[in-house]
C-alpha cells in the first residue's frame, strides 16, 4: 500500500506537500488525493452519491487526470507518478489487473477509486475471468445468451401464445455489480461436482453462462445408445435481479423457477435448497410425476419394458431420487490429468451396464494401471467406487477370430495371465522378505542377481508394453465370444489392443464385493469396451465430448485425494 502511496504521489514522499499545494490552488483546497481509509471491498470503483456539482468536479476531474497542471518546465518530462497518467491509460491499466487487486487499488486514493468505477475495467474481468461477453446495454426482452429458453424458462402463468421472460432490468445494472456480487461471490462453486444421491452419484456443471451462473446436471444417453450425446438439464441458476443482490433460483420440477437457497458448508463442497418443493408437485400425483420421469430418464414407458427385474430397478430409482427435491450437498470432482505416455487421453466416459442403464465413468491411468471410477452408480456397485481396473503390464493376445467365438477360449487366456501376475506377486514378496534378512551382505553379491531379475522382469514387462503400444495403430478383429451378453450389438469390430483387467461386482446394497478377472479391449481413442467373465457380460463404453470449464486438479496428489474420498464416502 506504501509503494501505491508513493507511486500516485500520496504520503511520505517527496514533493508531496508541493503538488498538496498545488490541487489546493486549483480545487479550492479540496485535498483530493488523500488516502481513502474505507474498507468495504465491494465498492471498489464505487462510493456514496454526492452533490451534482461534485459529480461534474469528478467527470471534470476524469477528463483531466485528476492531476495538477504540469509546470510548463516540466512538460516535456516523463511522468514521476501514476496520477500523472492519461485517465484512459490508467483505465487500461486497472482493466489488466486481477479483479481481486482492484479493491486494494481502490483504496489508495480517492482519484483511483474514480477511475475504478468505470464500467469498463469491469466488464473486460468479468469477460477474461469468467467468459461474459454479453453487453448489458444491448439486451433486448429476448433475453441473455444461455443455452436456450429451456435455461431462462418460460412463465407458465402466462396462458397466451406469446410467452414472456422472467429477466431482471439489466438497463440500470453495471458490470461492477456482476463482478462483485454474482461471479466473485459464487466463484468457488463453478466447476464439476459429485451430488450425494446414495448409491446413484450424478454430474453436475456448474458454469457461468450469459450473465447466468447455472447448475446443470449432464445425464447419459438413453440406454442402450451410448453413442448419442449426453443430456443435461438445469437444477438451478443465480443471476441479479436488482443491483447488488443475486438471486437464487430453484430449477426443478415443471413450473419454472422458483425460490431457492445455496449454502457453501466448506471447501469443495456446498448444498442446494429448494424453498417452494411445491413446484416439484404434478397436478396427476405421484403416477403422472413417474410417468414424466420415467420419459425423461430411460425415453420409454413402463410398459416398454418387459424385464421384470428392470421395472424394479427403476421404480427403486425414482423412488429413492424423488425423496430429495433437489435438496442435495455436492463435492467437487476432478478431471484425471493427463500424460504423454497415456495409453489414450483420460477422461470420462459412458458405458453399458445391463438392466441399470448407462452410467458415467472416469478412466484415469496411474503408472501401470488404469482405473475406472464410477461417478454414477447403482444399488450394487455404488457412485464413487472403482468398477474396473486394467493391468497395461500385462497385454493379452486374443485368439484368432475364428476361435474367439468359443468363450473357454477366452478364459483359457485370461485365467493363464491370472496365474502368472499371481506368481509375480508371490516372487516379487519372497524377493522383498530375503532383501530384509540378507540386508547388506546380500545387497551387493546376492541381491544383485534378484535385483537383475526384477530388472529384466520390469524391461520385459515394460518392453511388451511398449512393443504393444507401438503397435496399437494397427486394427485386429474382434467379436464378442458366443454367450457374452451385449446391451449394444453396435460395437466395433476391431480393436487396438487388449489388457488383462479385473471388474468390481457385489450384490444388492454393495454386499460381498469382490473383483472378478476380465478383459479390456480398447478400440480407438474414445471407445473401450470390458468383457467380464464371471458375468459373461460386455460393456461398452464411449467418451463424453464436452469441454468442462474449471474442473482441471491442481495437481496429482489433488486428484488422488479426490478419488480417496468420493470412494470412502460410496464405501
Amino acid at each position: 500500500m506504501a509503494v501505491c502511496a508513493r507511486l500516485c504521489g500520496v504520503g511520505p514522499a517527496r514533493g508531496c506537500r508541493r503538488r498538496g499545494a498545488a490541487r489546493e490552488q486549483r480545487r479550492g483546497g479540496a485535498g483530493d488525493s488523500e488516502p481513502d481509509t474505507d474498507t468495504d471491498p465491494e465498492e471498489a470503483g464505487g462510493g456514496g452519491g454526492g452533490a451534482a456539482t461534485e459529480e461534474d468536479e469528478e467527470v471534470a476531474e476524469r477528463i483531466e487526470g485528476g492531476r495538477p497542471a504540469p509546470h510548463p518546465c516540466e512538460a516535456g518530462r516523463a511522468p514521476l507518478s501514476l496520477l500523472e497518467l492519461p485517465p484512459e491509460l490508467l483505465v487500461q491499466i486497472f482493466g489488466s489487473l486481477p479483479g481481486t487487486d482492484l479493491p486494494s487499488l481502490a483504496r489508495v486514493c480517492t482519484t483511483f477509486r474514480r477511475i475504478l468505477r468505470t464500467d469498463t475495467i469491469w466488464r473486460r474481468r468479468c469477460r477474461e475471468e469468467y467468459g461474459v461477453c454479453e453487453n448489458l446495454r444491448k439486451l433486448e426482452i429476448t433475453g441473455v445468451s444461455c443455452r436456450d429458453v429451456y435455461a431462462k424458462r418460460i412463465n407458465p402463468r402466462v396462458k397466451s401464445g406469446r410467452f414472456m421472460k422472467i429477466l431482471p432490468d439489466y438497463e440500470h445494472m453495471e458490470y461492477r455489480d456482476v463482478y462483485t456480487c454474482l461471479l466473485h461471490r459464487y466463484r468457488h462453486i463453478l466447476g464439476l461436482w459429485q451430488p450425494d444421491i446414495g448409491p446413484y452419484g450424478g454430474l453436475l456443471n456448474v458454469v457461468v453462462d450469459g450473465l447466468f451462473i447455472i447448475g446443470w446436471m449432464y445425464l447419459p444417453p438413453h440406454d442402450p445408445h451410448v453413442d448419442d450425446p449426453m443430456r443435461f438439464k438445469p437444477l438451478f441458476r443465480i443471476h441479479l435481479m436488482e443491483r447488488k443482490c443475486a438471486t437464487v433460483e430453484c430449477m426443478y420440477g415443471h413450473k419454472g423457477p422458483h425460490n431457492g437457497h445455496i449454502q457453501i458448508v466448506k471447501k469443495d463442497e456446498f448444498s442446494t435448497k429448494c424453498n417452494q418443493t411445491d413446484h416439484h408437485r404434478m397436478s396427476g400425483g405421484r403416477q403422472e410425476e413417474f410417468r414424466t420421469w420415467l420419459r425423461e430418464e430411460w425415453g420409454r414407458t413402463l410398459e416398454d419394458i418387459f424385464h421384470e427385474h428392470m421395472q424394479e430397478l427403476i421404480l427403486m430409482k425414482f423412488i429413492y431420487t424423488s425423496q430429495y427435491d433437489n435438496c442435495l450437498t455436492y463435492r467437487r470432482i476432478y478431471l484425471p490429468p493427463s500424460s504423454p505416455d497415456d495409453l489414450i487421453k483420460p477422461g470420462l466416459f459412458k458405458g453399458t451396464y445391463g438392466s441399470h442403464g448407462l452410467e458415467i465413468v472416469m478412466l484415469s491411468f496411474h503408472g501401470k494401471k488404469a482405473k475406472g471410477t464410477k461417478i454414477t452408480g447403482d444399488p450394487n456397485i455404488p457412485a464413487g467406487q472403482q468398477t474396473v481396473e486394467i493391468d497395461l503390464a500385462h497385454p493379452l493376445q486374443l485368439p484368432d477370430i475364428e476361435n474367439l467365438h468359443d468363450f473357454s477360449e477366452l478364459s483359457r487366456v485370461v485365467l493363464e495371465v491370472q496365474e502368472q501376475i499371481h506368481r509375480e506377486e508371490q516372487e516379487k514378496e519372497l524377493q522383498e522378505e530375503e532383501d530384509n534378512r540378507s540386508q547388506q551382505a546380500a545387497s551387493q553379491p546376492a541381491a544383485n542377481p534378484g535385483g537383475g531379475e526384477g530388472a529384466e522382469g520390469e524391461e520385459t514387462a515394460a518392453g511388451a508394453e511398449g512393443t504393444t503400444q507401438d503397435k496399437a495403430p494397427a486394427s485386429h478383429p474382434f467379436v464378442l465370444p458366443m454367450g457374452v451378453i451385449s446391451r449394444n450389438e453396435d460395437y466395433p469390430r476391431t480393436c487396438r489392443i487388449c489388457f488383462y483387467g479385473t471388474g468390481l461386482i457385489a450384490g444388492h446394497g454393495f454386499t460381498s464385493p469382490e473383483r472378478t478377472p476380465g478383459v479390456f479391449v480398447l478400440f480407438d481413442d474414445d471407445r473401450f469396451g470390458f468383457i467380464w467373465l464371471e458375468l459373461k457380460s460386455f460393456s461398452l463404453y464411449c467418451r463424453i465430448k464436452v469441454s468442462f470449464q474449471n474442473a482441471e486438479a491442481p495437481s496429482r496428489e489433488a486428484f488422488d485425494e479426490m478419488l480417496k474420498n468420493i470412494q470412502s464416502l460410496a464405501t
